[in-house]
């Protein structure tokens, strides 16, 4: 066995089933944690709702958005109906998303569904108890402004861009070891 199959044997930060789910409930509970305090501060520390918007920087304002529809206002049930549908929706996505966890190759697959999960939570609660998602971020630059967004949305989003690219890293990896064992073996025979 050549150096580079042993290494290509070892799986990358290979966690196993309950310890990945125990590590990533944690994160996904912080990411909670994170964004209801966050919201908490906006709709009761700062009082956002009476104040519309705050500059903060040149390019970035807290504006209050009671957002009803899925991802960045998209897709929004004008009905009550609608929105149990949608609440309803998130759960079966969250339930996926805790059985993926379980199931996670890779440390960063774990910590990403972990995001996604915490964030999908903290927007699930908001309905609950608000009707609608709190979303306060709100970047800007010349005429163009950004979704207005908050911590749980972060996280999704940024648990989806990592879960993107551990997959394509790893599909480089399988590829690269069933090169490198095509090769050993051809090389034996």
């Amino acid at each position: 066995m050549t150096d580079t199959q042993k290494t290509m044997d070892q799986k990358p930060s290979q966690p196993q089933g309950a310890g990945m789910m125990k590590y990533g409930l944690i994160v996904a509970m912080l990411v909670l944690i994170l964004d209801q305090i966050s919201k908490w501060w906006i709709l009761k520390g700062l009082d956002l709702p009476a104040l519309g918007s705050v500059e903060l920087l040149p390019f970035l304002n807290f504006t209050m958005v009671w957002n009803r529809g899925i991802s960045m206002g998209l897709i929004t049930p004008d009905t009550m109906t609608g929105q149990i549908l949608l609440a309803g929706g998130t759960v079966v996505i969250m339930a996926v998303l805790a059985v993926w966890l379980k199931k996670a190759s890779t440390k960063v697959e774990g910590y990403a569904l972990a995001a996604v999960l915490g964030g999908a939570a903290g927007n699930l609660i908001d309905r609950f108890f608000h009707g609608a998602v709190v979303d306060f971020v709100h970047f800007h630059a010349f005429d163009y402004h950004f979704y207005v967004f908050n911590l749980a949305d972060a996280a999704i989003s940024l648990g989806v861009v990592a879960l993107l690219i551990d997959s394509f890293i790893n599909d480089r990896l399988q590829r690269t070891e069933k090169n490198i064992k095509t090769t050993d073996k051809s090389s034996m025979d």
